[in-house]
């Protein structure tokens, strides 16, 4: 990567950290995806006093992961906090994906709205340089957004669930889906918001497109808890695979949009 790169993904975070009401969206889907699996999972079973595993379909839903090697020393209790706590870390990857699709809209709409984006065009730096400063400038608070739910989630799960319990959180396919599939769709997301946000002067409508990228993760979410869908090491990387290629060819469609005679000359 070249220095003018790196100065301007600089000068991205810089402008973040003076807007932080930019990651109100993101906030608010972590804190909502760290309550609801512990509220089930901890909190529901102590306000009743009905454990999760006298449950016929939690426990049919745990059998599901018994051959695990970090569930077959889990009490039963354990074993459906275990399954919980993995289901819903799909719920998670939402956060990274609302802090890129903030952090992105606002990069390029925030810039031309305080009219500081046209001097930066007229400069030699390239569509590509100025296009991967803005991409690593939103993806690196979502990376950091992401460290510290996971490192929350994990706490909760070692402090207040049943023995061993963390250990769900650590096995190959949990360690994926956080630090393989979340960033690959948290950065999908943001190329989708920096290609609308190079066509349109509204934050929203970038975010609405890049919204789509929750769609599947939702869809991915609920048939994991029916049962339709186990999300194995293997099949995680295969999504991973695809979540690559989808980035890659974003990234090419994202070069050819970014109109920069456009937003010069036309933009008001």
């Amino acid at each position: 990567m070249t220095g003018r790169l790196w100065a301007l993904c600089a000068k991205e975070i810089a402008d973040l950290r003076l807007n932080p009401g930019v990651f109100a969206p993101a906030i608010f889907t972590a804190a909502v995806a760290l309550a609801i699996p512990i509220f089930i999972a901890i909190v529901l079973p102590a306000v009743t006093g009905e454990s999760l595993s006298d449950s016929s379909d939690f426990r049919a839903m745990a059998e599901l992961f018994t051959s695990q090697p970090w569930i077959r020393d889990l009490t039963p209790e354990g074993a459906v906090q275990a399954f919980i706590f993995q289901q819903f870390l799909v719920l998670l990857v939402m956060s990274p994906v609302a802090a890129s699709m903030s952090s992105a809209s606002f990069s390029v709409i925030g810039e031309k709205q305080a009219r500081t984006l046209e001097p930066l065009l007229a400069t030699p730096i390239s569509t590509t340089e100025l296009l991967g400063a803005k991409i690593l400038g939103a993806f690196v608070p979502a990376a950091c957004l992401t460290l510290t739910t996971f490192a929350i989630y994990l706490a909760v799960a070692a402090a207040l669930a049943a023995p061993g319990v963390y250990r769900a959180l650590l096995s190959p396919a949990a360690l994926a889906i956080m630090f393989l599939v979340g960033p690959l769709a948290s950065l999908l997301s943001l190329q989708l918001a920096v290609c609308v946000s190079s066509r349109v002067n509204d934050a929203r409508s970038a975010q609405q497109i890049g919204a789509l990228v929750i769609l599947p993760i939702a869809g991915l979410l609920i048939a994991q808890l029916v049962g339709g869908v186990v999300l194995t090491a293997w099949l995680t990387l295969a999504i991973a695979a695809a979540l690559v290629v989808l980035n890659l060819v974003v990234l090419r469609v994202a070069v050819a949009l970014f109109d920069r005679e456009s937003i010069l000359t036309r933009w008001k």
